[in-house]
């Protein structure tokens, strides 16, 4: 007999499509792909050479668990200049990506039975995470009409005796929302009064538009920061998702905790990768704004084109490089005799027929929606929507 637990693991639903996607890529079709969840730039030159550099000095040993003090006392450097935030390196782990950081949060809290409040739409891994824990995680629907986001009301009603932590993750993969700092302090005082720790997925913080500003709940205020472990990382920001750099920022008590569970599971980050990410974080920024101008620039034309699609709506995403779009007005037409039901339908027939990628919501607890990820080229973008805008053309009533 295999473990239950990890049996009870569910595989994620975007995998079936991707897999078609990525065997008809090899069969030589054109298959304009909106799913992906990284960076289309590469990493910048000041980093590469970091590394680089980092391997010629002879840096490929073991480090300390928790991760090179310079690599900690850079993290702490960046969390006081953009989130106001004061750590110590004892209170820093760094680890194998923001996933990594998330199991060994999760791993640190949880007791068998514990519950966790999950906001949706979530990221797909969020709950399977908190269940290879022993964590119980509850899934708290958000509306649209309030961007997505989770509320006091919400809260209360799925409190219980058995409630542990709150996740939270802002800018939010899939529908790119953002929290504001009030409604925080809402979610903040709440967890106080009911003794709730917070895990604040910060993955996507750099990468806010227009007038709107990223908010780190742990910097309300100490009480909060106490409970508080946020999870940040290099991968969306700088282009360094293969380089697998995550890190944690909680009280040295936790991260003594944290960097227990890694020693038997991980031990130490990349030793590379750690020394790159000092270039990262204290180097020159200006690869993060162009970045994020061009983010923006492909937001505002894919916004814009999708609102002008029969059947198809979305809330301007103010942050991440995501649109979460609405294709419940769909459900019912039928494409050359086949029914759409559902948003996996909908993807699946838009794959075949179309040749273009999506990610159904079915895998972030919204299964009226698709998600449409702005990191690809402008062009690229302004082909695949055509090709969708005609496919839904197609659909008989």
């Amino acid at each position: 007999m295999f473990a239950k637990k990890a049996q009870a693991i569910s595989p994620s639903p975007t995998l079936a499509i991707d897999a078609k996607a990525k065997q008809m890529k090899s069969e030589g079709i054109d298959i304009i792909g909106f799913g992906a969840g990284e960076p289309d730039f590469e990493t910048p030159e000041h980093i590469k050479a970091a590394a680089i550099a980092a391997i010629e000095a002879g840096f490929t040993r073991y480090t300390p668990v928790a991760g090179m003090l310079d690599v900690r006392a850079a993290i702490c450097e960046k969390l006081k200049r953009d989130n106001n935030l004061a750590y110590q390196e004892t209170e820093i782990v760094v680890s194998n990506g923001a996933k990594h950081a998330l199991t060994n949060a999760f791993a640190a809290l949880l007791n068998p039975g514990d519950e966790v409040i999950i906001p949706a739409p979530f990221w797909v891994s969020y709950p399977e995470i908190v269940k290879l824990n022993d964590g119980v995680p509850v899934i708290v629907p958000t509306a649209a009409a309030n961007d997505f986001k989770i509320t006091v009301e919400d809260l209360q009603n799925a409190f219980t005796e058995r409630t542990k932590v709150i996740l939270l993750n802002s800018p939010n993969n899939p529908t790119g929302q953002i929290y504001t700092r009030q409604e925080l302090q809402a979610i903040a005082d709440f967890a106080l009064q009911h003794n709730l720790y917070i895990v604040s997925d910060e993955i996507y913080e750099q990468l806010v538009y227009d007038q709107y500003q990223h908010v780190s709940i742990a910097a309300l205020n100490p009480e909060i920061k106490a409970r508080t472990i946020v999870v940040n990382g290099v991968s969306k920001t700088y282009a360094m998702t293969g380089w697998r750099i995550g890190f944690t920022a909680s009280t040295a008590e936790l991260a003594k905790i944290m960097s227990s569970v890694q020693s038997h599971t991980a031990s130490n980050a990349n030793s590379i990768a750690q020394k790159a990410s000092i270039a990262a974080l204290l180097g020159p920024q200006d690869c993060v704004v162009k970045m994020k101008a061009a983010f923006a620039k492909r937001r505002d034309y894919m916004v814009k084109k999708i609102a002008t699609i029969d059947g198809l709506s979305c809330i301007e995403p103010k942050g991440a490089f995501y649109i979460f779009v609405d294709v419940s007005k769909l459900f019912g037409r039928k494409f050359n005799g086949q029914a759409i039901n559902s948003s996996d339908d909908f993807a699946s027939l838009l794959l075949e027929h179309a040749q273009v990628a999506v990610v159904p919501g079915t895998g972030f607890g919204a299964p009226d929606y698709i998600r449409l990820s702005y990191a690809l080229a402008l062009e690229q973008a302004k082909e695949g929507l055509e090709r969708i805008e005609e496919f839904i053309g197609k659909l008989e009533n």
